[in-house]
């Protein structure tokens, strides 16, 4: 199974976008999927405010399993990072145009209107999902 296989499995079982990417990628991390979809589960709906989307923030996650830093003097692995964050989050730009909920999703999402706007929306958001984990897949995670 690949893995935009696995995640939009994980998405249509329900669990949410950020959630859906990192747990996609999750074990191979050493983190149980489980453990992943709870660590991301406030990540939908840009936070639930209409931020940073909850896909994204699934991959940026996914960066920092891989070359987060961990040590507090290694600053080179938090520059590393850092570069690698600005890598994924500029290629979710260049395929979507923003990165907040409420700009992809034309709506407010702390509203009950921007949240059926959101529930009508299911497919675009997995096409968010897809994108994120085949930006994570090119790039090597």
């Amino acid at each position: 199974m690949t893995k935009n296989e696995l995640a939009m499995g994980i998405f249509s079982s329900g669990i949410n976008c950020g959630a859906s990417v990192l747990a996609a990628f999750s074990e191979d991390y050493d983190l149980e999927s489980d453990v992943a979809k709870r660590l991301a589960c406030a990540f939908g709906g840009g936070f639930h405010r209409g931020g940073i989307c909850g896909a994204l923030s699934g991959a940026l996650c996914v960066v920092g399993l891989k070359y987060g830093q961990y040590i507090g003097d290694d600053l080179a692995s938090r520059a590393n990072c850092n570069a690698k964050a600005a890598q994924i989050t500029d290629k979710f730009i260049e395929r979507n145009g923003a990165i907040n909920c409420s700009e992809l999703l034309g709506c407010d999402v702390t509203t009950e209107e921007g949240m059926e706007t959101v529930r009508q929306k299911v497919a675009f958001c997995a096409g968010l999902v897809a994108g994120s984990v085949e930006d994570l897949v090119e790039l090597g995670y």
